[in-house]
């Protein structure tokens, strides 16, 4: 039998059904976010395998079960990888089953974190994650209490300054966490400088960038999972545990977290975080919301009011600097874009 590699398009009903009936058959989900799909054809131009990727993470792998252990991956990853690379991706990710992380190692992925003898989180390139460790500490190593927030700022309201103000306070140096991905609706460069001009009169803090390691909701893949809360339960698991050995590395012993009144994703994590974290040494604090008018401040509430134009209400709740930047033709541009974005509520 011979096999042809061919991509994959998910927007025709028929190919996505094909790539549908052929993950279900090995107990898999079509993930939400997918860019890239190619699959493997036989003969009868019948699908025995698959294989997509969103940015630099792969997904949505599968082999029709009559054929698994022929060999008919490696052919078919060679083909997503080499297109990753033409994109301009070449530290790749993927999160996978426990059993099939063998396989992957394999072609060349090596573990990251294992969480809960379920989830294997691994990436193309050897030691990356403790480089990026070596990298955070040749930043500075501070003694004293050591604490650490990771912030979205999507965008940066006087929700977050509260909890930025809160937590320098609390500790002698904060490390500030900073979610690097381009997933948001803002994009990162926005929200990297919204926060540092925000918060660069506190002179205890340092800013780093989650890089892949830390990661975002919006790309992590489910699509191996049954149900939305064990997704968000093992996202949570995998960034408690990435981030112990983060805070191993650099003398953290606090993290901080704002509570969560509306989300039940968010509320969800910040639970699995402080059961996580104080049996490694990290002591959670869950930081009140700062409100106005009595209602909790939320970076999603200032995206809705960025759509609406209302600049009188997205004043009360967001700093100067903020607002200043969206009604700037550049901020102007971002809004835009924000008016054509039908669920504004990004967790």
């Amino acid at each position: 039998m011979t096999y042809q590699v061919r991509k994959i398009f998910l927007n025709d009903p028929q190919q996505r059904q094909q790539v549908i009936d052929l993950l279900e058959s090995d107990d898999l989900h079509i993930d939400s976010c997918l860019d890239t799909t190619y699959g493997l054809f036989d003969e009868a131009d019948t699908l025995a395998a698959t294989a997509s990727a969103f940015k630099n993470t792969l997904r949505c792998i599968a082999v029709r079960k009559a054929l698994q252990g022929e060999g008919l991956l490696p052919p078919l990853m060679s083909e997503l990888i080499a297109d990753r690379n033409e994109r301009g991706f070449f530290n790749l990710f993927i999160y996978t089953k426990r059993e099939a992380a063998p396989f992957f190692e394999r072609l060349g992925f090596y573990p990251i974190v294992t969480v809960a003898d379920t989830l294997v989180f691994l990436e193309n390139k050897k030691n990356g994650f403790e480089k990026y460790l070596v990298s955070l500490q040749k930043t500075g190593m501070y003694s004293g209490t050591v604490g650490a927030i990771v912030m979205n700022a999507n965008p940066f309201t006087i929700g977050h300054y509260y909890l930025v103000e809160q937590a320098a306070a609390a500790v002698d140096h904060l490390y500030l966490f900073m979610v690097s991905d381009d997933a948001s609706a803002i994009p990162f460069a926005v929200r990297e400088r919204l926060i540092k001009e925000n918060t660069a009169h506190f002179k205890n803090i340092s800013y780093h960038r989650t890089q892949d390691y830390l990661i975002s909701s919006a790309t992590f893949p489910a699509y191996f999972l049954r149900d939305s809360d064990e997704a968000i339960a093992l996202q949570a698991a995998l960034d408690a545990d990435i981030f112990i050995a983060i805070a191993h590395a650099l003398n953290i012993t606090h993290r901080f977290v704002g509570d969560e009144p509306f989300s039940h994703v968010t509320g969800l994590y910040n639970r699995i975080l402080q059961d996580s974290l104080p049996a490694h040494g990290v002591q959670l604090h869950v930081i009140p919301r700062k409100t106005e008018n009595g209602v909790p401040i939320s970076a999603s509430a200032a995206r809705r009011l960025l759509q609406q134009e209302d600049w009188t209400k997205l004043a009360a709740i967001v700093p100067p600097s903020t607002l200043r930047f969206f009604q700037s033709p550049e901020g102007g541009r971002i809004v835009q874009s924000l008016k054509q974005v039908k669920d504004i509520t990004h967790y």
